[in-house]
C-alpha cells in the first residue's frame, strides 16, 4: 500500500479506473444545472410566491425523500438486472428533461412537481451509480474512489451557484432566465455518461440477487452494513436542508443576487476536503474521521446561531462544508465495504432510503423552529441533535470497527 502522505498521492488519482472520473464529471455537470437553480429556489419561492419556511423545509423534505424511496427500488432493480449504466442513464435523463419546467412554472405547484420529478430522477440514478462505482474501484482505493466522485459532485455544487450569481447579476435578478441556462450542463452530463462511462462485467462466480427486496436477501446484508445505516440515521437527523443556510445568509442581510454565494462557500469547502479525507479513510481508523465531521457540524451550528454578522455566516457555511467532506464520501464506503458484491445496489438504496427520511423529518423540524423560535432556535436545536449524536457514536462507533 503506499505510504501515507498529508497531500494525496497523485499515483493514487493515476490509479483509479478512468469510469469513475467520467462518473464524477457526470456529476458535476449535473450538480451545476442543479444548484444553479437549487441555490435560487428557496428565495423565489418566499420572496416571489410568498411561501412560508415551513413550507420550504416540507418541500425539501418531500423532494429528498422521494429521492431516497426511489433510490431503494432502482438499487435493488440494478441488483436484479446487473445493469447499472442503464437506471442511471434514465435517472439522469430523467432529471435534464425536467429542467425546463423550472422557468416556465406559473405557480408554486408546478415547482412542487417540478422538484418532485426531478428528483425521481435522483432516485432512479443514485443507487447504481454508487454501486457502479463500488464495481469499478480497487478495494485499496474505495475511499479515494468515492472520495473523488464526491469532490468532482460539489465543484458542480458551487461552479453552479457562481454562474446563478453571475447571470442573476448580468440580468438584473431574472429568475427565469437563468433557470433557462441551467438546461445546458444537465444534458452535457447525459452527454458524459453515455459515451465515456463503462460498465465492468460481473466477475466469474458473482451470485446473483434474484429479488433483492425479500427477507432472505437483505438477511444477507449482515450486521456490519446495519451499524452503518443506524449511525448514518443519526447523523442526517443531526442536521437539515442547506436551504436553511441561505435563508439564514438573507435574515443577515445578504441581497438576492449574492444568496447563491452560500452554496459556493460550502460547496468549496465540501469539494476540497472530500477526496483528501476519501484517501485518508483508506489509511486511519474512520469512527475518528466521523467524530471529527460532527464536531465540525456542531461548530457551524453554534457559529450560525449566535453570528450577526455576514462574515460569521460565511465561516457557519464552510464549516457546514467541511463536516459534509468528512462524512458523505466515507458514508458510501462504509457501505461498499460492508455490502456483498450481488446486492450493493439494494444496499445502497437502503441507505439512502433510511437516510432520506431522516432529512425530511430533519427538514421538517427545522422549518418548524425557525418559524416558532428564529434562526437562532433552528441551530441551537441542530448542535443539540449533533451532539447527541457524538455521543451515539462513541458508544456505538466500535461495531463499525
Amino acid at each position: 500500500m503506499t505510504p501515507f502522505t498529508a497531500t494525496p498521492n497523485p499515483t493514487i488519482r493515476k490509479a483509479i479506473p478512468r469510469s469513475i472520473w467520467a462518473l464524477g464529471f457526470v456529476s458535476m455537470f449535473m450538480d451545476i444545472s442543479s444548484e444553479m437553480i437549487h441555490a435560487l429556489l428557496p428565495i423565489y419561492m418566499v420572496s416571489v410566491l410568498g411561501t412560508s419556511a415551513v413550507a420550504v423545509g416540507l418541500i425539501e423534505g418531500i423532494a429528498e425523500a422521494t429521492a431516497s424511496i426511489t433510490k431503494l427500488f432502482s438499487g435493488a432493480l440494478s441488483d436484479w438486472l446487473g445493469r447499472r449504466k442503464l437506471l442511471a442513464a434514465i435517472g439522469y435523463g430523467l432529471a435534464a428533461i425536467t429542467k425546463p419546467v423550472f422557468p416556465v412554472a406559473p405557480d408554486l405547484s408546478w415547482l412542487v412537481a417540478a422538484r418532485f420529478i426531478d428528483r425521481i430522477g435522483k432516485g432512479i440514478r443514485g443507487a447504481p451509480r454508487d454501486a457502479l462505482v463500488a464495481d469499478l474501484a480497487p478495494p485499496e482505493l474505495r475511499g479515494a474512489s468515492f472520495g473523488l466522485r464526491q469532490s468532482l459532485d460539489t465543484v458542480g455544487a458551487f461552479a453552479g451557484p457562481l454562474l446563478a450569481i453571475g447571470l442573476m447579476w448580468l440580468t438584473g435578478n431574472h429568475f427565469h432566465f437563468v433557470f433557462w441556462a441551467a438546461v445546458v450542463p444537465a444534458l452535457v452530463s447525459v452527454g458524459v455518461l453515455l459515451f465515456a462511462v463503462r460498465e465492468p462485467d460481473r466477475p466469474p462466480g458473482t451470485r446473483q440477487a434474484r429479488m433483492p427486496l425479500q427477507r432472505e436477501e437483505l438477511r444477507r446484508l449482515g450486521p456490519a452494513y446495519w451499524w452503518v445505516i443506524a449511525i448514518a440515521t443519526m447523523f442526517t437527523l443531526a442536521r437539515f436542508s442547506e436551504a436553511f443556510l441561505i435563508l439564514r445568509a438573507q435574515s443577515i442581510g445578504l441581497p438576492v443576487t449574492l444568496v447563491p454565494i452560500v452554496l459556493v462557500l460550502m460547496s468549496f469547502a465540501y469539494s476540497i476536503s472530500a477526496y483528501p479525507i476519501g484517501v485518508l479513510a483508506d489509511r486511519m481508523d474512520r469512527v475518528t474521521i466521523l467524530l471529527l465531521g460532527m464536531a465540525l457540524l456542531v461548530l457551524a451550528d453554534l457559529g450560525l446561531a449566535f453570528t450577526t454578522t455576514l462574515l460569521g455566516v460565511g465561516v457557519g457555511v464552510m464549516l457546514w462544508g467541511l463536516h459534509m467532506g468528512f462524512t458523505q464520501g466515507l458514508f458510501a464506503t462504509l457501505v461498499a465495504d460492508s455490502a456483498p458484491a450481488s446486492l450493493r445496489g439494494t444496499a445502497f438504496g437502503m441507505f439512502n432510503l433510511v437516510t432520506g427520511l431522516a432529512m425530511f423529518l430533519a427538514s421538517l423540524i427545522a422549518g418548524v423552529f425557525w418559524d416558532t423560535a428564529g434562526p437562532e432556535g433552528t441551530f441551537l436545536a441542530g448542535a443539540g441533535f449533533a451532539s447527541l449524536t457524538i455521543i451515539g457514536l462513541i458508544a456505538f462507533g466500535g461495531r463499525l470497527r
